[in-house]
């Protein structure tokens, strides 16, 4: 007698195509509507372009929130103003962030072990944003933007660190001496806790959301 065996379910079906393309345009939409944030140099801007990954990661699976990771920076090469090393930085820490907490979720799928993947793959996620920004993206937009100059891009910086008294200047609160300085004071409590308010809104929106793409009624 043969004994039955559970199907595995497939990692490429027409649907999850479909929702996977859904979910990438409206990653790239989202690219657009940048915040700026008053703690962080000008060019530095917050979207709310990964959430549409980490929703696909915790329905589709780890590897389609990586894809549409892909696909929405590959669609906004074509308008890209940063010599494309922005559409890798975003790719690679997205990327990361997707496919910690899709791996994390799909080993027990319930709303507090989503909670906590979506933690493990913000934090993952800001501590490789240091290597990537100080290895790849800075020597880039500090060699182009800059010409080159390391005091120019810190300088940005140390202008957020001012005291505001009534006068309205001050000393430093402190100061930002180097880029590894800075992106640890910086930029990575902005990326761990943009992770975290994509995390927080997909809690509230991935239950309904789930049901629709996957089209079958939990």
């Amino acid at each position: 007698m043969e004994q039955a065996t559970t199907a595995k379910p497939k990692v490429i079906t027409p649907r999850k195509l479909a929702m996977g393309g859904m979910l990438s345009a409206i990653a790239f939409v989202l690219m657009y509507l940048e915040i700026p944030i008053p703690i962080m140099p000008s060019f530095i801007k917050f979207d709310f372009s990964d959430l549409p990954a980490l929703i696909g990661a915790f329905a589709l699976g780890p590897v389609w929130g990586v894809v549409i990771e892909l696909i929405k920076n590959l669609l906004h090469l074509a308008v890209s103003q940063s010599m494309f090393i922005g559409e890798l930085s975003n790719f690679i820490l997205g990327g990361t962030f997707a496919l910690v907490a899709g791996l994390i979720y799909g080993r027990k799928k319930t709303k507090k072990n989503a909670f906590l993947a979506g933690l493990i793959g913000a934090a993952v996620m800001g501590i490789v944003s240091i290597f990537a920004n100080y290895f790849i993206v800075y020597p880039v937009y500090i060699d182009a933007y800059f010409n080159g100059s390391l005091d120019t891009c810190l300088a940005m910086y140390n202008a957020i660190c001012w005291e505001v008294p009534d006068s309205g200047v001050g000393p430093h609160l402190f100061e930002i001496k180097s880029l590894m300085q800075a992106l640890l004071i910086f930029n990575l409590p902005f990326t761990f806790l943009k992770g975290m308010i994509s995390v927080g809104i997909s809690m509230l929106i991935y239950k309904p959301l789930s049901r629709f793409i996957k089209g079958k009624k939990e």
